[in-house]
C-alpha cells in the first residue's frame, strides 16, 4: 500500500523503492520519502521501516532526516503532508476490513 502510494506520487515504479542498491535520484527520494511515512505516519521504528524497504536503521534514520530537512520549503510540506494523511486513511480502513 505504501510503495504503490509513494510510487505513484512520485511516479516511481514500486518495485524499486524495495529493490537492491540506491537506483536513480529520482528512485532514491521516493523510498526516503516512503521510509519517512512509515516511520512518522504510520509509527514503525527506524528498523521496521527500514526492513520494508531493504535498508537498515541508520539508512532509514537518515531518510527520516533528509525529508525533514526538505519540509522546510512549503510545497515539499504540503505535498509530505497530503501523503501522510492518505498513507493513514489507507491503513485504518485496511485495518477495518
Amino acid at each position: 500500500m505504501l510503495v504503490s502510494l509513494v510510487g505513484s506520487a512520485l511516479a516511481v515504479d514500486g518495485e524499486r523503492l524495495c529493490g537492491a542498491g540506491r537506483g536513480t535520484a529520482r528512485e532514491a527520494h521516493a523510498r526516503q520519502v516512503a521510509v519517512y511515512i512509515a516511520h512518522i505516519a504510520l509509527g514503525l521504528s527506524y528498523t521496521e521501516a527500514g526492513r520494508l524497504f531493504g535498508r537498515d536503521r541508520t539508512t532509514a534514520a537518515h531518510a527520516c532526516r533528509r525529508v525533514e530537512e526538505q519540509r522546510e520549503s512549503e510545497r515539499i510540506d504540503q505535498f509530505v503532508d497530503r501523503l501522510e494523511r492518505a498513507a493513514c486513511r489507507a491503513t485504518f480502513q485496511a485495518g477495518r476490513a
